[in-house]
């Protein structure tokens, strides 16, 4: 499997998965990655399997996000160590599926996900959340105030354990973009303020901050 390495290679590592639309070097995840890896994290990035196929033959829809876990597992043993794990959006899902028994293994120190898709647009009755209820993993959640998958007052109704840290990003949408002309943010500000938080919890679950 294809592996996008940014960032020194003895820092602490992030594994980041990509969006259901998204591949792992689009303009989105580039932006985010390169960021956290300036702040000193080792930040490797791959595709599924029917992201990658996207590349060579006619374009696939994206499958259930718990098919993926055993492609996220795959990974996860070809990297080694005891990295943070994550994505974004359905990457961050799957992640998010395998965190707890993984943590449990000692095989990854924590969970980022950035851009959690709660639920589906305007389906608020739908909530993916079951299996974060019990989550005992240290986990970062950066997520747009506007993003149509979930805003803060849902997100707080659904009584997440204490383990999960929450980075609301003022006027974002999914892609964490703000609106320029209303809300005094900027897209730049908003991708720095996530690699801020992604960088510092990295090196603080890893034990190097």
């Amino acid at each position: 499997m294809d592996l996008l390495v940014d960032g020194p290679d003895t820092a602490p590592t992030l594994v980041l998965a990509h969006g259901a639309g998204a591949a792992m070097d689009s303009r989105g995840m580039t932006d985010i990655a390169t960021r956290i890896a300036a702040r000193g994290v080792r930040v490797v990035r791959f595709e599924f399997a029917y992201m990658a196929s996207r590349r060579v033959a006619a374009r696939k829809p994206p499958p259930r996000a718990d098919t993926l876990i055993g492609e996220y597992r795959a990974v996860l043993a070809e990297v080694g160590g005891r990295p943070v794990i994550g994505g974004r959006s359905m990457g961050g899902r799957v992640a998010s599926m395998i965190a707890e028994a993984e943590f449990s293994a000692g095989a990854v120190a924590g969970l980022v996900c950035l851009s959690y898709p709660w639920h589906p647009p305007a389906r608020p009755d739908q909530p993916r959340v079951a299996h974060l209820i019990d989550l005992r993993v240290p986990t970062l959640i950066v997520q747009g105030t506007r993003d149509p998958f979930g805003s803060p007052d849902e997100v707080a109704g659904y009584g997440l354990p204490p383990e999960i840290e929450l980075r609301w990003l003022d006027d974002g949408d999914h892609d964490l973009r703000p609106r320029k002309a209303l809300s005094g943010f900027t897209y730049d500000r908003h991708l720095d303020t996530a690699a801020d938080a992604v960088a510092a919890f990295v090196m603080r679950v890893t034990g190097v901050g």
